[in-house]
This record gives structure tokens, sequence and C-alpha cells, in this order.
């Protein structure tokens, strides 16, 4: 079994997530040197997932990770809902744009469903029962019970040929 098909499957049992989910509650109300035990463990396991979910994060309730937390990623200052289902490859992300229409960390309602490879990011507000499609790019308000999809692909031919050589960076 491949190192990386051993890591899947501790993730994505549900006894490991509920101990996990221990460890970071211990981590976020332990006082004393122990914290700091709690606190190596929690971010020991993220980095093994290849997921960043610092403790800041606030969470209503454990989110269901269908396919454990495989690189999912929420910034500080995140607030999930209860109920809320959360597959791999997912970002939650801050925009922090002095331009920006909506800077900030989202806030997500409950029972939030959100596909692989969904990426929210900004300082905007996601409703209860929303379902967002995988690979969604969501930067705007959503109101409560909605989908988000994708829309179709588009096409763009050009006159000449493209150069997609690749060039590595020293």
């Amino acid at each position: 079994m491949s190192v990386y098909a051993k890591i899947r499957s501790i993730f994505t049992r549900s006894e490991d997530m509920q101990r996990l989910w221990r460890i970071r509650e211990k981590a976020q109300t332990t006082r004393g040197p122990l914290k700091y035990l709690y606190r190596l463990r929690w971010y020991k396991h993220c980095r093994r997932s290849g997921a960043y979910i610092p403790l800041s994060t606030e969470f209503a309730s454990r989110p269901a990770f269908p396919h454990g937390m495989q690189g999912i990623f929420t910034s500080a200052g995140a607030k999930i809902g209860a109920g809320c289902t959360i597959f791999h490859q997912v970002t939650i992300g801050s925009n922090t744009l002095k331009d920006s229409k909506h800077p900030g960390a989202p806030t997500l309602g409950d029972n939030v469903y959100i596909d692989a490879g969904a990426k929210i990011i900004g300082g905007i507000t996601i409703g209860s029962g929303v379902r967002i499609g995988a690979n969604c790019v969501v930067m705007t308000d959503i109101p409560d019970n909605a989908t988000v999809v994708l829309p179709a692909p588009r096409i763009i031919t050009h006159d000449a040929p493209k150069d997609n050589t690749f060039r590595a960076w020293r």
C-alpha cells in the first residue's frame, strides 16, 4: 500500500476523524503546556493530509469530510455553520486586497454542501442550504437554498499557435 493510500485511509475513517476533532477541541480549550502538544498534533495531522485548517476558523459543529481533509484550506477568521459537507481540494479563503469589494473571510450558513475543488473567496456570506458545485469560484453573496454551478465551457480560438513550452524558474 502506498504512503498516499495509507494517509487517505487514516483520514477517511469516521472514528479517526472524530479523534482528530477531539484533538482540535482540546487544542482550543486546554491551558498550560498540554495546549502546545495538542496544537502540534492538530497541525501535524493537517500537514499529513495537505490541509490547512487553523484553530481560529470557527465551526458551529463538526463538518463532514467525505474524502477526509485532503487539500482543504480555510483561512483564519472564516465561519462555517452547522451540518456542512466539505469535499476535498476546497478553499475557503480570505481576500486581503485593499481595493476589493469583499475583503475579509467568508461566512457559511448551516447545511452548506461544497463539492470538490470549489473556491469561496472574500468576505462574503453563503446562505443556509446552499449547494456549491465542483470547481466553482464563488466571490459574491449567495442567498439561502440556492445552487451554484459553472457555466458551459467557452472555447477561444486564436489565429496563430501559442507557445506552450514549459520554462523552469531558477
